[in-house]
Formats: structure tokens, sequence, C-alpha cells
């Protein structure tokens, strides 16, 4: 099955448009963080996502933490899909999918060590996918993506062979280290931020070769 695309921080219409045209079948939208690149107002979200075509994914990315803060964040916007940058305790998914039923969830796991794959396992039980990427929650200002970083591609092997929903992969993705990972990895689907950006500027170069490596 040929790997997914979601690319990442995207920050106006015409990128969106550069996206899709390279064949992205998803694009991520960035509310408010507490750090890291991409983030953009809740207006300009909801004026990308009505252009994104219905058969793609839109994805808002919300660091909220409780159901009732996320269910109001997702209505100044109505993507299709919330992705869940931070944890949530299991209660609160089981709100959303009583409220948001039509709404896909995919929860962020930020690789740090074994634990989290136990992490993973658990919350895959109440979403629809897992995205791997490489912050830490645990910092005093918490890296919730963005960050550019790869991490251990092991322990995402170990989490993809635990989980019984499709999981995705980011961190430090680029043209050159995509098709390694996918490799791996084996994901679903690939998140790709900073790899085809420069000076935060979404880059048709190194989108089209990002595009080349995954099509070839």
């Amino acid at each position: 099955m040929k790997t997914r695309v979601k690319i990442c921080c995207i920050s106006s219409k015409e990128e969106a448009q550069q996206a899709i045209k390279y064949g992205a079948n998803g694009l991520g939208l960035e509310g408010n963080m507490p750090s890291g690149p991409g983030v953009i107002g809740d207006d300009l979200i909801k004026d990308i996502t009505q252009i994104i075509p219905p058969t793609l994914a839109s994805f808002l990315l919300t660091s909220e933490t409780t159901a009732d803060a996320i269910i109001q964040h997702y209505k100044k916007v109505y993507t299709n899909t919330i992705q869940l940058v931070d944890e949530l305790k299991n209660e609160e998914y089981q709100i959303l999918r009583k409220e948001l039923p039509w709404v896909k969830l995919v929860q962020v796991i930020h690789v740090i060590d074994k634990n989290s794959v136990t992490e993973a396992v658990e919350k895959s039980q109440f979403v629809d996918a897992i995205l791997l990427d490489s912050g830490n929650p645990n910092l005093q200002v918490k890296e919730l993506g963005g960050t550019g970083r790869t991490h251990n591609w092991a322990i995402s092997k170990k989490i993809r062979e635990e989980i019984t929903i499709p999981l995705f992969l980011a961190g430090g993705l680029n043209p050159d280290n995509v098709c390694e990972a996918i490799d791996a990895v084996q994901p679903f689907g690939v998140d790709i931020c900073s790899g085809v950006r420069t000076d935060g500027k979404l880059d048709e170069k190194k989108l089209e070769a990002f595009f080349r490596v995954i099509n070839d």
C-alpha cells in the first residue's frame, strides 16, 4: 500500500494548494501551541479548511487537553480530523467520541523511551490513528512537535507492531531520509513540516523532491 503523506504547518491557502498539487493526502493546520513553528490563527485555519477537498484529511493540531476545550476549538475551524498533540485523560476521549462522532481523532505520542510504547498502546484504544513525533512534553515549556529532530525508529517500529490502528511517522523527515524511515517503520503515513521548508516557508523544490522519492 502506498504510504500516505501529510504536510504539516500549512500557513496559507497558497501553501495548501501547493501541497495538494504535489499529492498530499492530508494537511496539518496548527492552532495555538506552547512552542514550535507553524502556529496560525483559527480564522485562517477555517479559511484554509474550506478549500481542502473533502476527500483529503484536514488536521486541526490542538494543544487543548480537555474535551470541552477541544470541542470549542474544533467549532472555530471545522476540520475533519483533530490531532491531539498533548495527553488526555481517557474519559476525555469518550466525551469527544460522543460529541463529535464524525471527526477522526489522531493522538500524538512523543517517542522518548520504551514507556512511549506503553503509552501508544493504551491511547490507541480511544483514537483512529497514532502519530509518532519527536517532542518532549515533560519539559518546563512543552515541546509538542515541529522540532525537526528524528527519534529512535526502532521504538517506532515496536509501536507499529503493537497497535492495531494506522500509524503516522513524523519527526525530522526530509527527502534524504524518508525512504529509510519508511523501510524501518512501515508506517501507514508520514508527516513532514520543516523538511520541505526554507526559512519557514514551503519550498517547492523540496516538496517536489519529497514526493519524487516517496513515489519512486
